[in-house]
């Protein structure tokens, strides 16, 4: 693609995805507190054989996720940390003297199937919350359901303004782009002291143009020069054309506010051309498998993300070696949002007065101060809560917190 600031008018419209003229899709089916997902079959994690189910009396929520599809990683990571949530309140007792059990939709990464899952969710298995997604375009396509049904849905990391905009049930637990496109804005300028920077985005992500448009915005209030965009989309494997472009510009960095699959593979074709710039990004980096992906080639790169395992705070380091001893692995902040996002519906339905969508709205609407993982939760008038980020530096691949960035 050749390089051209019409880039600009497109992200005017940046949560207004065109959607793929495809038939219509199967229901989705479902799928159980798993590992992994199975020729679309229910499946019952034998670590849980005895967790209520649907049906048990049980208060039943809703999940939709990416468990398949190019943002897999991200879906999985926030169903761990949710199914911990939900077992972690019923050896609690539950709510209200019921256990709790989670209806979980893999959407394949495809805003349609998001959209499809959460009206099942609604109609069918009359869940009294929905969790998701992640990706924003996803979240943009289930919100509207959610709010017409009246039944709140909180999205534990979908960053684009427009998703709580939907509606006063739509909720979210994570910081808005915004402010990270902000956050990394302000690092580039000053603490990197780069005065140029090129950006690369994905024109088929509400994500990512949202992020260019707040990012272009903030790095040239701070003095900064956007020297030049250039585009690709959701799917596309050879990005040389475009690096070659931004390779001639000889910008200080390049900001990439995409997906890690994407990303990864970037990283590696700039390597390949001998790309000698400081790539940035935003928590869509958040994968051990960008690591995989791109080997050294993301070293030394910076992104924006809501919290670092390398933060000491008691509550931080007990949720890690708890997620740890279930899991084998080290939580991503995907985990740990999702994780924040079933502890801040729990915590609403055991206040609220009756078990219905008004009243649990009404809760998660007064949020306040609630101890999250991922930082402490207040939600705003828009229902976005209002907390810091920090800055991680990629080295040996890892993610190393380098800042943290207050509102």
């Amino acid at each position: 693609m050749r390089l051209s600031l019409l880039v600009c008018a497109a992200l005017l419209t940046f949560g207004c995805e065109k959607k793929p003229t495809e038939p219509k899709p199967a229901d989705p089916k479902p799928v159980a507190d798993v590992k992994a997902v199975t020729d679309g079959k229910q499946v019952v994690d034998p670590a849980k054989p005895d967790a209520p189910k649907p049906g048990d009396d049980a208060i039943l929520l809703g999940e939709v996720g990416s468990l398949t599809g190019p943002e897999a990683a991200f879906g999985i990571s926030t169903r761990d940390g949710i199914a911990m949530a939900i077992d972690e309140a019923n050896e609690a007792g539950g709510v209200k003297g019921r256990k709790l059990a989670v209806r979980v939709y893999d959407d394949q990464s495809k805003p349609e199937e998001a959209a499809s899952a959460a009206t099942r969710l609604i109609t069918q298995d009359k869940v009294l919350v929905i969790l998701g997604e992640v990706a924003s375009s996803n979240s943009l396509a289930m919100a509207p359901k959610a709010q017409e049904a009246k039944v709140p849905m909180i999205s534990p990391s979908s960053t684009n303004p427009k998703v709580t905009a939907i509606g006063d049930y739509i909720f979210r637990v994570c910081f808005i782009d915004p402010f990270q496109g902000f956050v990394m804005a302000k690092y580039a300028r000053e603490e990197l002291k780069f005065n140029s920077v090129a950006i690369f985005t994905d024109k088929k992500s509400a994500y990512s143009e949202g992020l260019t448009e707040v990012f272009q915005k903030k790095f040239a209030e701070l003095g900064g020069k956007i020297v030049g965009i250039e585009s690709y989309a959701k799917g596309d494997t050879d990005f040389r054309a475009q690096l070659t472009n931004i390779k001639k510009l000889k910008a200080q960095g390049l900001y990439v506010p995409g997906y890690y699959q994407d990303v990864a593979v970037i990283a590696e074709q700039a390597k390949e051309l001998g790309l000698k710039t400081t790539m940035m990004g935003g928590d869509g980096w958040d994968s051990a498998k960008l690591f995989e992906l791109g080997g050294s080639a993301v070293d030394g790169s910076y992104v924006s993300n809501h919290y670092s395992a390398d933060d000491p705070s008691p509550r931080v380091q007990e949720f890690i070696k708890k997620y740890q001893a279930r899991y084998k692995t080290t939580p991503d902040s995907l985990a740990a949002l999702g994780y924040d996002a079933a502890r801040v519906a729990i915590d609403a339905m055991k206040r609220a007065t009756e078990l219905t969508g008004p009243a649990i709205r009404e809760q998660i609407a007064s949020t306040k101060d609630f101890p999250g993982v991922a930082g402490t939760i207040t939600l705003d008038e828009h229902r976005n809560p209002v907390k810091p980020a920090v800055v991680l530096k990629v080295e040996a691949g890892q993610f190393k917190y380098v800042s943290t960035v207050a509102p």
